[in-house]
């Protein structure tokens, strides 16, 4: 039992963290110093990996109209068409492009040196920095967006060109942990004039595909030789990040109607710090 509480603690965590741009990461290694799963290293890794299809399961019931490329054919209008086209959304077509074009960095770079990059990155000093650099990142990008207006207003206002280099953004994310995938595809998207809420609904939509290749990649490397045990713990994992995902996901959205990410990146530089002297007092 105590085992199944941990997984909900960290199915808390994984659920907030996922979405606001304070890196999962960071808060899942601090949490595994204080509530360590009694599990096997090569299951943990996939767990705080495969938990993410909980978030992700938000994301697609939260925005499903949005992004959901079928549906009930126009029945008048210029916008009738006839044979199985009248069944196909075509502006929801082009935004699954632009999402697969924003992937193309991650996925290639990724799927090539992800074994490198957890060698060589995955660390103390490396998410601690990460959270303090992309922090002063927000605070620096807010503070001159005060001066400027968004150029880019909705989904449909993306070009290829942009999408392609919010997915660089994101690639750096994969190579650096504690940057925060959402953290650095917002900023990425904020330095090329796209408004808080589009940068915010697109870094949703990526990480689709993103998430569930990655957790797809961890099960087969892991196998699916669960015990019953294991098996409850990522089966309450995953509950727990998509009842939690539910709730910050509409929080986040309404905040950054009225406010910035200013308050997210002191946040990051005040855990980056308290991660580095954790780990340097040990």
């Amino acid at each position: 039992m105590l085992e199944l509480l941990k997984a909900f603690f960290f199915g808390i965590v994984e659920g907030i963290t996922e979405w606001l741009p304070i890196s999962s990461t960071g808060h899942m290694i601090l949490l595994n110093e204080f509530i360590k799963l009694d599990v096997s290293e090569e299951f943990y890794s996939m767990f705080e990996v495969v938990i993410q299809l909980g978030a992700i399961l938000a994301v697609v019931i939260l925005f499903w109209n949005q992004f959901f490329p079928f549906g009930k054919p126009a029945q008048t209008g210029a916008k009738r068409q006839s044979g199985l086209m009248r069944w196909v959304k075509m502006d929801k077509i082009i935004l699954w492009c632009k999402i697969l074009v924003a992937c193309i960095p991650a996925a290639v770079i990724g799927l090539l040196f992800n074994n490198e990059f957890e060698a060589l990155f995955y660390n103390y000093p490396t998410v601690a920095l990460a959270l303090i650099i992309f922090g002063i990142a927000f605070i620096i990008i807010e503070e001159q967006n005060k001066h400027r207006r968004p150029r880019i207003h909705s989904l449909e206002e993306l070009d290829y060109k942009t999408v392609f280099i919010i997915g660089i953004f994101q690639l750096i994310a994969a190579i650096f942990p504690g940057t925060s995938r959402s953290g650095a595809t917002i900023v990425g998207a904020l330095l090329l004039g796209v408004s808080r809420t589009v940068a915010a609904e697109f870094t949703f939509f990526l990480a689709i595909p993103v998430m569930f290749g990655a957790s797809l990649l961890k099960v087969l490397q892991f196998g699916f030789h669960f015990t019953s045990m294991e098996a409850a713990i990522l089966l309450i994992g995953m509950a727990t990040a998509f009842i939690s995902s539910l709730f910050v996901i509409r929080f986040l959205m309404g905040y950054i109607k009225k406010h910035d990410f200013k308050v997210f990146g002191y946040y990051r530089i005040a855990l980056g710090l308290i991660v580095l002297l954790y780990f340097i007092l040990q």
